[in-house]
């Protein structure tokens, strides 16, 4: 039974714009819903902040939030952060147009090819992307309906890109009449650690609560339900 009065408002530091994982505008998303429905099941309520995605664990540091979605590659637990379980997976990959007929398996695959990916990548990625940015071939984009556009008008050779957000957003683009792409290739380069995205709690209680809340929704089938819902076509 939840013990309403331990019951907490959990402000949560989120990307701007990561669809299908976090929408804004109507505070929904893959992602939203499951840490949401998370931290519910004991009784507390999320109120998500959004920043760029570059500034979450700078707010978070500066306490401006009671947890963020992510660290960014960099350890929060030395500054009293606990890391919950992760309750989504980002499948980050390499995408390039299929009539480039690009291989990208090494590090040094890479070489002479311009990179375009999500805020932060840099910091997870050192050995891929560190050559590329020092070559000044590497960008940034906290907007990534801007990587399918710039892949497509061929203004970089490489995104790296979650490939439910790339799908997501070419799928709009296409849906709006705004921009189709060419077909394109992924190329997987790593394997995925669930433990490269977790969100962090300043309060160990509520992490606990979140921890045993992800736990009843994967139990039940609702986590599932949720995936489902966003990822359909």
């Amino acid at each position: 039974m939840v013990n309403q009065a331990m019951a907490k408002d959990v402000s949560m530091a989120f990307g701007e714009k990561i669809p299908p994982f976090i929408f804004p505008e109507t505070n929904t998303g893959i992602e939203l819903e499951i840490i949401g429905e998370a931290l519910a099941y004991k009784g507390h309520k999320l109120i998500p902040k959004y920043y760029p995605f570059a500034r979450l664990p700078v707010v978070f540091k500066a306490r401006h939030v009671d947890a963020t979605m992510t660290d960014l590659g960099e350890d929060l637990t030395p500054l009293g952060g606990f890391y919950g379980d992760p309750a989504v997976f980002y499948h980050n990959v390499f995408i390039t147009l299929s009539d480039r007929n690009l291989s990208i398996k090494t590090p040094e695959d890479l070489k002479g090819l311009s990179v375009v990916s999500f805020q932060g990548a840099s910091k997870r990625y050192p050995k891929w992307l560190g050559p590329v940015e020092e070559a000044g071939q590497y960008k940034e984009l906290s907007n990534q309906e801007l990587q399918v556009l710039t892949l497509g008008k061929e203004r970089y050779d490489v995104v790296l890109s979650d490939r439910h957000i790339f799908h997501y957003f070419s799928h709009k683009l296409k849906r709006e009449g705004r921009f189709t792409i060419d077909a394109v290739d992924e190329h997987n380069f790593h394997t995925t650690d669930p433990n490269d995205y977790r969100p962090v709690f300043w309060d160990k209680a509520v992490r606990d609560d979140f921890n045993e809340g992800l736990r009843h929704l994967k139990q039940t089938g609702r986590y599932l339900q949720i995936y489902n819902y966003y990822l359909q076509d």
